[in-house]
């Protein structure tokens, strides 16, 4: 069969349900502006480098083709009722809702275009909600199932949440691009100076060790150079075993982000600017108080990890190390 037909070349289509109807048809403008909706999705899909992402993108692309047969059938239902049900209606407030889990609530009006995919299903969106009026436009001369209009209601939702949890994996991915670079340049930083690093490790971490003493609670100092990398690990008497990871990490923290967990902390709650960021680099990244940068000369050299206390007990007794190393 060929592609053209010439079968509309005087303006006119032809519905499933049989009637012949203009081009400009309210019915045909409803159906056309969800085809749009369905290539504006394709784009997002083809954007997207989650794969669940990706699936849920094309069952529903193939909703959108029953949806749109059922635009395109006036008049009564056919034998087998309608394609698009309740139960389409529920599976996309079930994915919403999983969505919501992880996505920063929003505290201003979207601006589109902080990432390609992002973008992309902005634009689903917006014509997803152009077909919706087309298709209350529709009610408004002749029946429209209400599941469909419904459907299209929450598809909208949905895109506009998947748009932003797809923004949200951009920005963590681009800050742990820019962490592991700086690792990486602190590395030959590092190697350069390790053996006068490890003299002053040694007097920051007795100086930690100290106060440790006088607060009463036996700790785990680490410190790392500026590329992350062990130059000192003590475990007091009586510290928790599970302290020795904790504090490397810390200090492994404050060197990669070049700041304190603790201000790390509050940046990484939901609705801040690294939220999602304390999953990054295989769960090295820890995101409260114990962990300080060592600077000299206006850049960072290494950083200071306590671990076995309270938070409050952890940037005191890391405090004091640092102060001994100045």
């Amino acid at each position: 069969m060929k592609v053209y037909t010439k079968t509309g070349d005087s303006g006119e289509t032809g519905l499933l349900s049989g009637q012949r109807v203009a081009k400009d048809d309210t019915r045909v403008e409803a159906y056309g502006t969800v085809d749009e909706a369905g290539a504006a999705m394709g784009l997002a899909r083809a954007l997207l480098t989650d794969e669940r992402w990706e699936r849920m993108l094309a069952g529903i692309q193939e909703e959108l083709i029953l949806l749109n047969a059922d635009l395109a059938t006036a008049g009564d239902p056919p034998a087998g009722g309608r394609r698009i049900t309740d139960r389409h209606v529920a599976a996309l407030e079930a994915a919403i809702d999983q969505l919501e889990q992880v996505r920063i609530p929003q505290r201003r009006f979207v601006l589109p275009g902080d990432c390609p995919a992002g973008a992309a299903l902005d634009l689903a969106r917006a014509t997803v909600r152009r077909a919706e009026r087309c298709a209350v436009r529709l009610k408004g001369r002749e029946p429209v199932p209400e599941p469909l209009l419904v459907y299209l209601n929450r598809l909208s939702d949905l895109l506009f949440v998947l748009a932003r949890c797809v923004e949200q994996q951009a920005l963590v991915a681009e800050i742990t691009k820019r962490v592991l670079a700086a690792l990486d340049g602190g590395a030959a930083e590092g190697s350069a100076c390790r053996d006068g690093l490890l003299a002053r490790a040694k007097r920051a971490v007795a100086a930690a060790e100290e106060k440790a003493a006088a607060v009463g609670v036996p700790m785990v100092v680490a410190v790392v150079d500026a590329g992350g990398h062990p130059v000192v690990l003590h475990a007091m008497d009586g510290a928790l075993p599970a302290s020795s990871s904790l504090a490397a990490d810390k200090a492994y923290t404050a060197a990669a982000l070049r700041m304190t967990t603790e201000k790390l902390a509050a940046l990484v709650q939901p609705g801040g600017p690294l939220y999602g960021l304390n999953t990054a680099a295989g769960g090295r990244i820890v995101a409260f108080g114990g962990g300080l940068p060592i600077e000299e000369a206006g850049r960072v050299v290494g950083a200071i990890g306590v671990s076995g206390g309270s938070v409050r007990q952890d940037i005191e007794v890391a405090a004091a190390g640092l102060a001994a190393w100045r």
